[in-house]
């Protein structure tokens, strides 16, 4: 059996605790479902999503991809739960761990076939830095964008600063990070944030058609254009955004953070101190 048979075989057919993958032809779809009302992000997804990415490396036969979350809500974003470093972890092996999020964001950028996420309801902080590093976003119009992080005294990290200021502009990267502003369909459209709204619940249907079209084309030419078309958008992302991950952990250190955590559980508004 070849390399790529047995890998195909292998994320198929592989028992993830919060993936479903379906592959039609040259399309694959991959949901994700972390079990949870909002659907939201944990380190379990993460490393799945990472894996799913190694086990496609060897993949010649894919055109697409397309990635959807519930048919509800897309995400909710990080469990904010799991982000606090735990007791007895050293800060070398919690740097690791933490660089899980921008290994994600670039495991998916690197694909080859063309990314095109699904997006229903809500997408929320690593939601939005996830289909930021796909290749076409599909929004149901009754959805909403919105990257709390830096209201809950984060940085913007994953390496989404420099992807979002190469889709919208630096102007509106700073209305929708720095200032949280919620972006609805209408606006994301607008802004080009994604490239089709359609009625809701059509989305993953919408991302379908697209991905059909991607499998009527030849299948090498088509990752060329789309390595050539990334390699020029991004050729300075790293240098801008490599230490972003270290920001974060700078920031688990502040005053307003824990404050801006603790608002948040607490379901209040926070007094920031700027310390």
């Amino acid at each position: 059996m070849a390399v790529e048979e047995k890998t195909k075989f292998m994320y198929l057919d592989k028992n993830w605790q919060s993936l479903k993958c379906e592959q039609h032809g040259r399309v694959l779809t991959v949901t994700f479902d972390t079990g949870d009302r909002i659907n939201s992000f944990d380190f379990t997804l993460m490393q799945e999503l990472i894996e799913l990415t190694q086990l496609l490396e060897n993949d010649s036969e894919l055109s697409a991809i397309i990635l959807s979350g519930k048919e509800q809500i897309f995400t909710g974003g990080m469990n904010l739960k799991t982000v606090a470093k735990p007791e007895g972890v050293s800060l070398v092996a919690w740097r690791k761990i933490i660089q899980l999020g921008p290994k994600l964001c670039e495991a998916w950028e690197r694909l080859e076939p063309i990314t095109i996420a699904a997006i229903e309801g809500w997408c929320v902080g690593a939601g939005v830095a996830l289909t930021s590093a796909c290749d076409l976003r599909v929004l149901g119009e009754g959805s909403i964008l919105y990257v709390p992080e830096i209201e809950r005294g984060m940085n913007m990290s994953w390496g989404s600063v420099p992807r979002m200021v190469s889709l919208i502009g630096p102007a509106r990267t700073k209305q929708f990070f720095a200032l949280a502003e919620k972006v609805d369909a209408r606006r994301a459209l607008q802004w080009g944030l994604v490239d089709e709204v359609v009625a809701e619940g059509q989305a993953l249907n919408k991302a379908l058609e697209l991905a059909e079209r991607a499998a009527a084309m030849p299948p090498i030419p088509l990752r060329m254009c789309k390595q050539g078309i990334n390699a020029a958008a991004q050729a300075l992302s790293h240098a801008v955004g490599f230490m972003d991950t270290d920001q974060f952990m700078l920031c688990q250190k502040t005053e307003d953070y824990q404050e801006a955590i603790s608002a948040f559980l607490e379901k209040r508004k926070p007094d920031y101190k700027g310390r």
